[in-house]
């Protein structure tokens, strides 16, 4: 018997050895990944530690079309969690889908306990790695009997002509993917069917990449509250917003 089973053994190693091999030999290169040579920029709004110096993020910068604040702190939930760290979580879950896929992931920051950068910034840093599509991760601080998640559009001021009907065609698979993937309802009280056309923001205005804005979902409604603030949820929103950006750089390639 000790015999048996050691031949047993000693064939079940040896297929195991071999397919083994045959797996490794099928293995992706890089270059076969789905995103391979694709750019994707990412922007987690805000930052955690805004709070502590208002003087550096209140300063007035030229937006495109007018002033506004150079950061924010961003909004919580009742119970105190940040969107600034709901918006780090789910870009960091963003960015390893992508890696994984073979994509050239460019962030705005990099931890969520520093200050800034400006909003301004923050867009130059893509516009410059020349992205082949953005996207700007927030949760909104609305009423608190409004729910769902919006995407906010830039519209046309010069600066980001070129890009309008792409981040519009982007938009729509944003949308599409993440009711889909995330159950989290279009909002209720933003926008018309999920779409909110914006002329105010800086990363919308002087974007030259395809790019959009979400707001995952709205931090002061108890409903969207206890979703936003689960790892699952936030990985949820990472896999939809992966799929939309897969989805939309394999429809234009």
């Amino acid at each position: 018997m000790r015999v048996a089973v050691g031949v047993a053994t000693a064939l079940a190693l040896t297929a195991t050895s071999m397919a083994g091999a045959r797996t490794d030999a099928e293995q992706p290169t890089a270059a076969s990944l789905p995103l391979a040579g694709k750019v994707v920029g990412i922007d987690p709004g805000h930052n955690g530690h805004n709070y502590t110096d208002p003087g550096y993020i209140d300063r007035q910068i030229w937006n495109g079309r007018e002033y506004e604040d150079c950061d924010t702190t961003g909004t919580e939930t009742d119970g105190g969690y940040t969107e600034a760290q709901f918006n780090f979580n789910v870009a960091e879950y963003l960015a390893a889908d992508l890696r994984a896929e073979g994509a050239k992931v460019v962030l705005t920051r990099n931890s969520n306990d520093g200050v800034g950068p400006c909003v301004t910034t923050r867009s130059q840093i893509i516009d410059r790695a020349h992205a082949n599509v953005a996207i700007d991760i927030h949760a909104d601080g609305g009423p608190a009997g409004g729910r769902g998640f919006a995407v906010l559009e830039p519209v046309a001021d010069g600066i980001n002509d070129r890009v309008i009907a792409a981040s519009k065609s982007f938009g729509h698979e944003v949308i599409e993917r993440f009711r889909a993937v995330t159950g989290m309802p279009v909002s209720d009280y933003d926008g018309t069917d999920g779409v909110s056309d914006r002329d105010n923001l800086a990363g919308l205005n002087l974007t030259t990449v395809p790019k959009v804005l979400i707001e995952c979902g709205n931090m002061r409604n108890s409903t969207d509250a206890a979703l936003l603030v689960r790892a699952s949820f936030q990985r949820l929103a990472a896999h939809a917003l992966a799929q939309a950006i897969g989805a939309y750089l394999r429809a234009g390639s």
